[in-house]
């Protein structure tokens, strides 16, 4: 098939095997890293190399580590770096990876493992045009938005920074209202029902706020997810001196609901936090 590349891709997490799976519905070849034992293994005579790590240290320990990927892959490989990361790093392995002359694509991904399964991400990158050029097929099998921020490796982790503030403080403002609402003696089915046709509406009040009514917390996307990232957005303001007030008061729920043992369940949890520090009771899943 024409446009067919093989790739590996490292890290088979919940988002990791959605893009693989993606990746074959479209036709291309994947090696997976779990299923070898070292990345230099599983990128052996791969195209692209996507990299779904947790975070800029696994990232590296994965590119440049003993028997890492930069080493193993054929010069004009490309790398798709997809963990949540400072610009800083993300430069500097972009540098890396351009002395054994591979291209480095800063791509942090959005959406989710339901959108990585059905192929559907939102990919914000950043890279040279051959690198972009190079991975087109593999960019379209994985993704519905591919959005090309620049050529210099950093500017696709900022958009990705600026995203998961955003995503986290929506977040917990989504998991205080609705536990608000019991407090108030409101029926939150139809606080659900109405605040998603209303001014207060968010996608993540609309995406996170079925999952309490549900009592469902299985973990689309865990806690500490979000003590991660906004740990990275607030370091990050910390360096730019740059005031995140409500960045940092979101981090402080999220690191709380992970202290009390939710850290691997939904990022919905933050709710359960509340409700516990309220008193009032959640819907129960079945």
């Amino acid at each position: 098939m024409p446009g067919q590349l093989k790739v590996a891709v490292i890290g088979l997490g919940s988002m990791g095997s959605g893009i693989a799976s993606s990746l074959l519905r479209a036709g291309h070849p994947v090696t997976g890293g779990s299923a070898f034992a070292t990345p230099a293994e599983a990128v052996d005579d791969a195209d692209v190399t996507i990299v779904v790590a947790l975070n800029d240290a696994q990232t590296e320990a994965v590119l440049f580590g003993p028997d890492g990927a930069v080493g193993a892959m054929r010069p004009g490989g490309v790398v798709i770096s997809s963990a949540t990361m400072p610009p800083a790093s993300a430069r500097s392995f972009a540098a890396r990876a351009a002395q054994s002359g591979i291209h480095y694509l800063d791509a942090p991904i959005s959406g989710g493992s339901v959108k990585a399964e059905a192929g559907k991400l939102t990919v914000m990158a950043s890279g040279s045009p051959e690198a972009f050029r190079a991975v087109r097929p593999v960019l379209n099998a994985i993704a519905e938005t591919v959005y090309e921020l620049g050529e210099e490796a950093g500017i696709g982790a900022a958009f990705k920074i600026v995203n998961q503030l955003l995503a986290g403080v929506h977040i917990a403002a989504a998991c205080e209202a609705i536990t608000f609402a019991v407090e108030l003696g409101l029926d939150i089915n139809r606080v659900f029902e109405v605040i998603t046709k209303s001014a207060g509406n968010s996608r993540m009040f609309e995406n996170r706020v079925p999952h309490v009514l549900d009592g469902d917390y299985s973990p689309r996307s865990a806690i500490s997810i979000f003590t991660k990232d906004l740990g990275i957005v607030t370091e990050l303001g910390r360096m730019e001196h740059f005031p995140l007030p409500s960045a940092s008061s979101a981090l402080q729920l999220f690191i709380m609901a992970e202290a009390t043992g939710m850290g691997g369940d939904d990022d919905a949890s933050v709710a359960r936090l509340f409700a516990d520090i309220a008193g009032v009771h959640l819907p129960k899943g079945t």
